[in-house]
This record gives structure tokens, C-alpha cells and sequence, in this order.
């Protein structure tokens, strides 16, 4: 099988021991995105500025294997507040239009402090 690690600047770099994706043959694994601007580092305060940064940063790593989020088949995402869920589903809709098949929990910490994390799968 021919695999390709994703690598693109206009993602956050990695933070630990991963790749920001794979490509395995005709899917495309992204690993979870964090609301982190690759630009300035900096993370946008509230949950919609945050969901929004964690698709752009999902976006991004697409990008750089050739698709687009019509392309995504399933994604996770995790919140830090299930309290957050209708302000996150209302920004994460923007994105992901194609209504791709989800999991989406509440974990008790996420990297950094943020409010959420989005990973997806997606297929050439």
C-alpha cells in the first residue's frame, strides 16, 4: 500500500510524536486539529472561533493531500463542555457541508486548554 505523510505550513506542526496526516491509499487520516492559528500561534477565545480555527486547520491539511471537506466520509471531534455542542455543531456545519458520518464527545482536557479538537477521514 503506498503511504505519504502530510506535512503543510498552513496547519499547526505537530506538538508531539504524530504527523499532522497520512494518505493510505485513497484515504486521508488527519490527525486532530486544535483551534491553534498556524500563522501567530495564538487561540481565539469561544467556542465558535474555536471550532471555526479547528476545521480551517483540518482544511488545510486536505488541502495539502489534494481534497476538499466534500472528500470527508467520517470525522471526531471532541469538545472540553458538551454545553458547547449547538455552538460548535452551528460552526462545524459551515465546514463540513457534505454531512459526513461523526463521533463527537466530551473529554475532561484538551491540548492547551482549548475547547475542542476535530481529526476526519476523507477519500481521494
Amino acid at each position: 500500500m503506498n503511504k505519504t505523510v502530510i506535512a503543510t505550513p498552513n496547519a499547526p506542526g505537530a506538538i508531539g510524536p504524530y504527523s499532522q496526516g497520512w494518505t493510505a491509499g485513497d484515504l486521508i487520516f488527519t490527525s486532530g486539529q486544535i483551534p491553534v492559528d498556524p500563522a501567530t500561534g495564538a487561540i481565539a477565545e469561544g467556542i465558535t472561533a474555536q471550532a471555526e480555527q479547528s476545521c480551517k486547520n483540518v482544511g488545510a491539511i486536505l488541502a495539502a493531500a489534494g481534497v476538499g471537506f466534500e472528500n470527508v466520509v467520517k470525522t471526531t471531534c471532541f469538545l472540553a463542555d458538551m454545553g458547547d455542542f449547538a455552538a460548535f455543531n452551528e460552526a462545524y456545519a459551515k465546514f463540513f457541508t457534505s454531512k459526513p458520518a461523526r463521533s463527537c464527545v466530551a473529554v475532561k482536557e484538551l491540548p492547551k486548554g482549548v475547547l475542542c479538537e476535530v481529526e476526519a477521514i476523507a477519500v481521494k
